[in-house]
């Protein structure tokens, strides 16, 4: 009987190995083209790189956004550069986290998978559904923001944040005491009534 048991046992320990073992192999398997994390390359770095991009910063760029069997979707180059203020999601987040660290004069590649991109819609009809793209960018001018912008951008969500909930206790303190006092006048009325009679 324990033998019988010890066989099942080990049977069924087997099987779920096994289902295991391809259930991680298919994880495993990726499409070629298809990426799961942002992949910056640098293509050309200024001989002297100060000043780093951060979060605030005004970049003008020149870009050519591609999809990964190298169909272009969108390119400035034929017109005016893009100018951004990182943080602000004026492009896609895969392009904004993209240019983050970088200096003026540098020219990357961007590999963006679709989750940083467009996603499972796409742009249609232009871009499909899940898409990685490829953007080459060439980082033209970066002006950092001046501090007191750093100051607003730090303090202003800081005090909004605190705010709020002060006024909104502000808020229900104001109806409480409202309230209590309707109740006063209506019990003051009921005792004047009551020595009438």
């Amino acid at each position: 009987m324990a033998a019988a048991l010890l066989h099942k046992f080990t049977m069924k320990t087997r099987v779920f190995l096994l289902v295991l073992a391809v259930f991680s192999c298919a994880l495993a398997q990726v499409d070629e083209g298809e990426t799961d994390e942002l992949q910056v390359e640098t293509l050309v770095k200024p001989e002297t790189c100060s000043v780093l991009s951060t979060i605030g910063d005004t970049l003008k760029v020149h870009y050519t956004g591609k999809l990964m069997d190298g169909q272009m979707i969108d390119s400035s180059l034929s017109r005016d550069p893009l100018v951004l203020v990182l943080g602000k999601r004026t492009v896609i987040a895969g392009l904004e986290q993209s240019l983050i660290g970088v200096c003026e004069g540098q020219k990357i590649k961007a590999t963006i998978p679709s989750h940083l991109a467009y996603g499972k819609k796409g742009y249609p009809p232009t871009i499909p559904g899940d898409a990685t793209l490829e953007f080459e960018v060439e980082v033209l001018s970066l002006s950092p923001q001046a501090q007191w912008q750093k100051m607003i951008n730090d303090v202003f969500p800081l005090v909004c944040f605190a705010l709020v909930p002060t006024l909104l206790g502000l808020v229900g303190l104001y109806l409480y005491n409202k309230a209590n006092a309707q109740k006063a006048s209506k019990k003051k009325s009921k005792d004047k009534k009551s020595k009438k009679k």
